[in-house]
């Protein structure tokens, strides 16, 4: 018996609309992630993308357990000395509360090409409205 590998042309990407509305930021990022990767399919195979669409609306209203919401914090380095950028998540809340999602999901698919492709089949809007209802997303069941 051989083992199966799904090829490009042969996977059928499904939609999924998913509210963020008072969900867990964890804990939704890491089911996108397994949305985004196809790991919910029998068919996944890791090195082809045979993931599906997610559609996330009401970002801005995604809940952060804890005392995350004062003390974490995004940094990025510009490669310059002194160049440590350094941006708690609440002003980024406040500025593009889509990019919470985003970067949780990035952090958890592979860091590589395939990767990234996946990443961009993620579409995150701050909130109800979304310009995807021609694709007739699937809503998720929590």
């Amino acid at each position: 018996m051989k083992t199966y590998m799904a090829k490009k042309d042969e996977v059928r990407p499904v939609w999924h609309l998913v509210d963020a509305d008072g969900k867990v930021l964890g804990r939704l990022a890491t089911r996108i992630a397994g949305l985004l990767r196809g790991k919910d399919r029998p068919t996944f195979t890791p090195h082809v993308d045979t993931g599906d669409f997610v559609v996330v609306v009401n970002a801005a209203k995604v809940r952060l357990t804890g005392k995350k919401e004062e003390q974490k914090v995004y940094t990025r380095y510009t490669g310059y000395p002194g160049g440590l950028r350094v941006e708690p998540i609440k002003r980024v809340r406040e500025r593009h509360p889509e990019r919470i999602i985003e970067r949780a999901v990035a952090g958890m698919m592979p860091k590589s090409r395939l990767g990234r492709a996946m990443c961009r089949k993620l579409k995150v809007y701050a909130g109800p409205d979304h310009p995807h209802a021609a694709q007739r997303p699937v809503p998720l069941k929590s």
